[in-house]
């Protein structure tokens, strides 16, 4: 059996998470922001959904200011994200309803000052900060097998009381770390197992797709007035393989 501290250098990850304003923003290119996008490449505008109405401009991150980048987006420098006044729907394909553009060759980008009017969201620029020990959320937040029945074995000898008395859970809008699931998730990757009944006698399988994994999400902030239905996170993987986007939200 691991010790407790064992089990947590096991699950922390490094994530880079952010704080919304509460500082002068210089207005250059090496800033990210919430509810706002300057980032174009010059024959882009901001994005039409599905009905032809103008996307929100949700966010966009200057990677390499990032104190921890995932490895899926290593080589990207800028990236951004759309989002229609639509609803969306959990695993929907990208493009209709929701966009991201990423850009590894910033000579190819020009800054242009477009809005769309009806947008709600209020642009406020992000303070990255790093924290090293985001763990994933019980059930079906990222766990492998393997850690769940370790944390259930200390829980057994009495050692903890509850795996929440020996983990962090960031739910900010973060990159890299754990998905903050409302309900139950479907974990990190490509695939979740997970008992459809009571009785446990069927095992199904959820997730991002087959190759994805999760990468970062964008979380509700009273501030920017952006709301995920009721208090929810929209959170996307990207598919190693393909370089493909996936998108997953809940909520309370």
């Amino acid at each position: 059996m691991k010790t407790v501290e064992e089990l947590q250098r096991d699950i922390q990850k490094p994530i880079t998470k952010f704080i919304t304003g509460g500082f002068r923003p210089e207005n250059t290119i090496e800033e990210s922001w919430l509810g706002k996008v300057t980032v174009f490449g010059s024959e882009q505008g901001i994005p039409l959904d599905a009905v032809g109405k103008p996307m929100m401009a949700l966010a966009q991150f200057y990677l390499p200011a990032l104190p921890y980048v995932p490895e899926a987006v290593r080589s990207t420098k800028v990236l951004t994200v759309f989002v229609s006044m639509n609803t969306l729907e959990p695993l929907e394909p990208m493009g209709k309803n929701w966009l991201i553009r990423e850009y590894e060759d910033l000579s190819m980008t020009e800054i242009k000052t477009l809005t769309n009017e009806q947008s709600y969201i209020k642009p406020f620029p992000l303070k990255a900060v790093f924290e090293d020990n985001d763990c994933a959320l019980w059930d079906g937040g990222g766990l492998t097998f393997e850690q769940e029945a370790q944390v259930l074995e200390l829980e057994r000898e009495g050692i903890i009381n509850s795996y929440y008395d020996i983990s962090n859970h960031h739910y900010q809008t973060k990159f890299g770390g754990y998905p903050s699931y409302c309900q139950p998730g479907i974990g990190i990757g490509g695939e979740y197992e997970y008992f459809f009944d009571d009785q446990c006698e069927d095992i199904h399988t959820q997730g991002f797709g087959e190759g994805y994994e999760f990468v970062f999400q964008i979380s509700s902030d009273e501030k920017a007035n952006f709301n995920v239905v009721d208090g929810g996170s929209l959170m996307f993987a990207k598919n190693k393989e393909t370089g493909d986007w996936t998108m997953y939200y809940d909520f309370y």
